[in-house]
C-alpha cells in the first residue's frame, strides 16, 4: 500500500506549524510522506517584519532553515513557487526558480493525495493611483529589508552635513491596523536609538511619522476602549494619527487624501488591506471571492474538491454564529493548523473530519519598548483591556509560543537564551 502523500504549499507560521505537527506524528511513524513547498529557503515569523523595517530585528539571525527543520522534524522540504493546479492528476505545478539567466529548477508537477494550500496574502491597494509605484508594501522580508536600509539611508546622508542646520524625515503610514501602528512606534524607537549611536543630524523630534486611516479610530477591529488607550500612546510619542481619512493617490513627494489634505512624505508605507495571490483566483476551478481567497467549508475543505485544503489568509472561512468570514490574523492560522494536524490524521485513518470553531482570544498591540495594549476576549473578562508591562509580556508570549509549537521545549528555552545574550553582545539596532 502506498504511503498517502499530503502536501503543504507555504511555510508561514501556519503551514509550517502544520507541517512540524505532521511531521512529529504521521510523518515520524511513516504513515504519510509529507512536504512543504514554499519559494524561500527560510522563515521569518510574519508579525515580526515591522520590527526587520525598523532595524530592531536582525532577520539573519531570527530566521529558521526549512531544510534543516524538516529532517529535525519527519517532513521533506522542496523549495518552489507554485504556479499551477492539475487537480485531474493530483498534480502541483510549481514554476522554474530563476536566478539572474541562470536556471537553476525547472518547472514540476508534484503529486499529492492530500493538497493544503496556506501561501498567505499580498497588501491590496485597492488600485489606489500611485501606491505601487511610490509605497513599501510590508508584506514580504525583503519589502522589511529594504525599508529598513532607505531608512537608515536617510540618517546616513544627514550626517555628512555638519551644519547645525536640524534636518527633517517625514514617514507616511497608510493603515492603522496592527502592522502600522506597531512600525510607527518601533521606527520612534529606532529614532532615539540612532541618535546614541552618533546619527544625531536628525534629531527625534525631528522624525515626523503620520498614520493615515480611512475609519474613525484606530485598530478598528478592536474594541473602542483598546483603540483609544493605542491613541493616547501613539500620541504620547509624538505621532500623528489622521482619522476618517481616505488617500487617493500617491506621488513621490506624499500622499493626497479624499478631503484634499496633503501629507509630506519621504518614505510611505502601504499596511491597509489584504488580498490572496492573483494565480488562486478561480485556480482549476476552485471557487474564489473577490480577493483572490480559496472558499472552503468549516473543514477547511475547498468547496469543489475535498482532496484540497486551504488555511489562513489565503482561505476565507465560515464563521459560526456570525456573517464575516474568520479574520485573516495569525491566531486564526494557528488554530486552523491545530486542526488540521487532527484531521488529516482522522481523514487517514477513515474518521470524519474536524469542524473549525474560530475562537477570539483577543489582541495584543506591541508599542516598542514604551509598551503594549492587550483586548482579552472570553467568557469570563467579556472585553478586558489592559496596557503597559503585562501586555508587553504577552506580547512576547506570543512569538514564545509560536517557537514552542515549532520547537518543542527545551530548543525554544535555548532561543530564549540565545536571544537575551544577543541583546547584550550586539548593537541594539541593526546598523547596516
Amino acid at each position: 500500500m502506498n504511503t498517502h502523500r499530503i502536501v503543504i504549499v507555504g511555510g508561514g507560521a501556519g503551514g509550517l506549524e502544520l507541517a512540524t505537527l505532521l511531521g512529529n506524528k504521521a510523518g515520524k511513524r511513516g504513515s504519510a510522506d509529507i512536504t512543504l513547498v514554499d519559494a524561500n529557503m527560510t522563515h521569518l515569523w510574519k508579525p515580526r517584519l515591522h520590527e526587520v523595517a525598523a532595524g530592531v530585528l536582525n532577520a539573519d539571525v531570527d530566521e529558521l532553515n526549512y531544510v534543516a527543520h524538516a529532517q529535525r522534524h519527519h517532513f521533506k522540504f522542496i523549495m518552489g513557487r507554485m504556479s499551477g493546479l492539475d487537480r485531474e492528476q493530483k498534480h502541483l505545478i510549481l514554476e522554474p526558480h530563476v536566478e539572474g539567466d541562470e536556471q537553476i529548477l525547472p518547472q514540476r508537477a508534484l503529486p499529492y493525495d492530500t493538497l493544503v494550500i496556506a501561501i498567505g496574502s499580498n497588501t491590496n491597494d485597492f488600485g489606489t493611483t500611485g501606491a505601487a509605484e511610490h509605497c513599501i508594501f510590508l508584506d514580504k522580508r525583503a519589502a522589511a529589508e529594504a525599508f529598513h536600509r532607505k531608512f537608515l539611508n536617510e540618517y546616513l546622508k544627514a550626517s555628512q552635513d555638519p551644519s547645525a542646520e536640524p534636518k527633517h524625515c517625514n514617514i507616511a503610514i497608510v493603515g492603522a491596523g496592527a502592522t502600522g501602528v506597531e512600525l510607527a512606534a518601533e521606527l520612534n524607537h529606532s529614532a532615539h536609538e540612532l541618535v546614541e549611536y552618533g546619527f544625531d543630524q536628525i534629531k527625534p523630534e525631528n522624525l515626523t511619522i503620520t498614520i493615515i486611516e480611512a475609519a474613525n479610530r484606530v485598530l478598528p477591529v478592536l474594541s473602542e476602549k483598546a483603540s483609544a488607550a493605542i491613541l493616547r500612546q501613539l500620541k504620547e510619542l509624538n505621532i500623528e494619527v489622521l482619522t476618517n481619512e481616505m488617500v487617493t493617490e500617491i506621488t513621490a513627494d506624499g500622499l493626497h487624501t479624499k478631503s484634499g489634505k496633503f501629507v509630506p512624505a519621504f518614505l510611505k508605507v502601504w499596511s491597509a488591506g489584504i488580498k490572496a495571490p492573483e494565480f488562486l483566483n478561480g485556480i482549476a476551478g476552485l471557487e474564489s471571492n473577490r480577493i483572490n481567497q480559496l472558499v472552503v467549508r468549516d473543514t477547511l475543505q475547498t468547496t469543489q474538491d475535498e482532496n484540497i485544503f486551504a488555511f489562513g489568509d489565503c482561505a476565507q472561512c465560515p464563521r459560526q454564529d456570525a456573517e464575516t468570514p474568520v479574520p485573516p490574523r495569525a491566531q486564526s492560522a494557528h488554530q486552523q493548523a491545530l486542526l488540521l494536524s487532527k484531521s488529516l490524521q482522522r481523514r487517514m485513518a477513515g474518521k470524519p473530519l474536524l469542524k473549525f470553531v474560530y475562537q477570539d482570544k483577543g489582541s495584543l498591540i506591541s508599542l516598542s519598548r514604551n509598551g503594549s495594549v492587550g483586548n482579552i476576549m472570553g467568557n469570563l473578562s467579556k472585553d478586558f483591556t489592559f496596557e503597559g508591562k503585562l501586555a508587553r509580556v504577552m506580547y512576547i508570549t506570543l512569538y514564545r509560543m509560536h517557537q514552542f509549537t515549532l520547537h518543542g521545549v527545551f530548543r525554544t528555552l535555548l532561543l530564549i537564551v540565545r536571544d537575551r545574550i544577543n541583546r547584550r553582545a550586539s548593537p541594539t539596532l541593526k546598523l547596516h
